[in-house]
């Protein structure tokens, strides 16, 4: 079925002034979450190559530091937003920047295990509210009509992050020596002192509203100006109708059974994208043990992006499909099952060629899925519950942050093998058991839908609602 959005004309002013848009913010912010999401992973990459020797951790420690960025980031990621929301996303968006890039280049000279779970704490501390934020920022420059493909494109810098990010780690882990430093304490230094150069540039170079983009045409900035008031005044009209109502619009997201199923669902795509972030360095660091292959550091990173590619390239035309046919079922399900299959099964592909060919499925399934899922909480919640369910269904998502790189690493080592050595296949088979429950999550949650006629995520008109 042809989309309404599809059959609505667009004038060449439209056409202009989005094209503009996204060509003058979209990489810029793109850029800022490339070094956010960087930062944040670093760790993966240092563990192996160096850090875990030098500062004498076990594969349980790393996992926590790892994963105790997400309590700091938790904690503060409503008050963070809260702040955006007074001092503006083009400020609070370069504060946090700037303040992340100074905790980030502190990483240089951690020199124990409690100094790296502390530092990581407070990195989650000051990237808190980032990634909405740019979401929020993103938004409030494009009609809603328009927001489907600007997200999408700001979404597809998570996946390039590694493409890109990993081979620049090897890199710089490669200059050992340099400033007298360990080559894993400069990758800290290289990937955390853009954060601060960015983060000023920002400041300058973001733009809090149309009327201050001089790189718009007047009649640009005119259209933009009108386009989004008028969307303002829509928004706020149905508010204003629903404002006795906004306690119990709250509470009904967090009493609701969707949006725990949803949270759930979420929790486990969640999972498994940040037991590759942090582990599929270590797995590729084994290859030498496993195989008798040898690989320089800058190798590593190499093949530690190789999954990220097809994964941006399917997250891509996914999207595109969703747009085209509607959000279905099958469209969640499916990937978490190929997920689910794939992950644990990479551990026995035989070679370093079919490991990561294995692997890439996996991270092309889990990346296709993230930016249609957010279409689902929209079908069935409004107003103030929407708010509330996305917020919940995020929540509960960044505790699988936590969670996977402590588990794994822990269950890494409570399953060594006979020379001592942490195994990876209980881990990894946990990780495919949270991937199958989303997909069956999903199907429970759609057969439920459909039965009470409230959620139907099979519907033929277009789902993706922005």
């Amino acid at each position: 079925m042809t989309s309404t959005r599809a059959e609505t004309p667009v004038s060449a002013i439209e056409k202009s002034t989005i094209k503009k848009v996204a060509w003058r913010l979209v990489p810029f912010v793109a850029f800022m979450f490339f070094i956010n999401y960087l930062d944040r992973s670093a760790i993966g990459f240092a563990a192996p190559n160096g850090m875990n020797d030098d500062l004498a951790l076990t594969v349980t420690q790393v996992g926590f530091a790892s994963g105790v960025f997400f309590i700091g980031y938790i904690l503060l990621e409503v008050p963070s937003n809260l702040a955006l929301a007074r001092f503006g996303a083009r400020r609070w968006l370069s504060r946090i920047m700037v303040t992340w890039g100074i905790v980030a280049v502190l990483f240089t000279w951690v020199g124990n295990f409690e100094q790296l779970a502390i530092l990581r704490f407070v990195l989650g501390v000051a990237e808190a509210g980032f990634f909405p934020g740019a979401i929020l920022f993103l938004s409030l420059w494009v009609p809603a009509r328009h927001r489907g493909k600007i997200l999408a494109l700001f979404y597809l810098a998570q996946p390039l992050t590694t493409v890109i990010g990993a081979p620049l780690a090897g890199l710089l882990i490669g200059a050992h020596g340099l400033f007298g430093l360990e080559g894993w304490r400069v990758m800290f230094l290289g990937v955390g002192a853009p954060a601060i150069i960015i983060g000023v540039v920002a400041w300058f170079y973001l733009k809090d509203k149309p009327s201050d983009a001089k790189w718009l045409t007047k009649e640009e900035q005119v259209w933009l100006t009108e386009e989004l008031a008028a969307e303002k005044t829509k928004t706020e009209s149905l508010q204003a109708v629903t404002a006795g109502k906004q306690r119990g619009g709250f509470m009904q997201a967090f009493t609701s059974g969707r949006v725990w199923i949803l949270a759930f669902i979420y929790f486990g795509f969640i999972y498994g994208l940040y037991t590759l972030a942090f582990f599929l360095p270590t797995i590729i660091n084994g290859f030498q043990e496993l195989y008798g292959t040898e690989y320089n550091v800058f190798e590593k990173g190499l093949i530690t992006a190789v999954p990220y590619i097809p994964a941006a390239i399917a997250l891509w035309l996914w999207t595109k499909d969703v747009s085209k046919r509607g959000l279905k079922t099958w469209h969640i399900a499916g990937p978490a099952v190929i997920g689910a299959l794939t992950i644990p099964l990479a551990l026995f592909a035989g070679s370093p060629v079919a490991t990561i060919a294995v692997i890439a499925i996996t991270a092309m399934a889990i990346f296709a899925v993230l930016p249609n899922f957010w279409t689902l909480p929209t079908q069935f919640l409004t107003g103030v519950a929407a708010a509330a369910g996305v917020a919940l269904i995020n929540t509960v998502g960044n505790l699988a942050g936590f969670g996977a790189p402590y588990i794994t690493g822990a269950v890494a080592d409570l399953t060594k093998d006979s020379a001592g050595e942490p195994q990876y296949f209980v881990p990894m088979a946990i990780v495919g058991f949270f991937l199958l429950l989303s997909a069956v999550l999903m199907v429970v949650l759609s057969h439920r839908g459909k039965k009470d006629g409230s959620f139907n995520p099979d519907a033929k008109a277009p789902a993706i609602v922005h």
